[in-house]
């Protein structure tokens, strides 16, 4: 493995980590739950994006590499479906929703 290629590998991943670090920290210091599962949907999603790329960067070509990146297209499309749902539950049981933001119902 080249140096180009680890160092690569290396700044994905920490990358990655931050991310992932940075969402941790807005699950605990954002309050209301509609902004913690924006942030926890965007930035798991990236974090998880980055940190799996460089695992296929260090598994080169191979079989799992194709593993990692069908995981990544399962996770990019899932992840954000999911908090959608959680929020629109959120919005539907939540009667006090309104006095936070203004919400839409179509």
């Amino acid at each position: 493995m080249s140096y180009l290629v680890f160092a690569l590998i290396a700044l994905l991943l920490v990358a990655g980590l931050l991310v992932i670090a940075v969402a941790v920290v807005g699950l605990f210091r954002i309050s209301y739950v509609l902004n913690r599962i924006h942030a926890a949907a965007k930035c798991d999603t990236f974090g998880m994006v980055l940190t799996f790329s460089a695992l296929m960067f260090y598994y080169g070509f191979s079989a799992a590499s194709w593993k990692l990146l069908l995981i990544i297209v399962f996770l990019w499309l899932s992840n954000p479906v999911s908090a959608h749902l959680i929020a629109h539950l959120e919005v539907a049981s939540n009667p006090q929703v309104t006095s936070e933001y203004e919400v839409i119902h179509k």
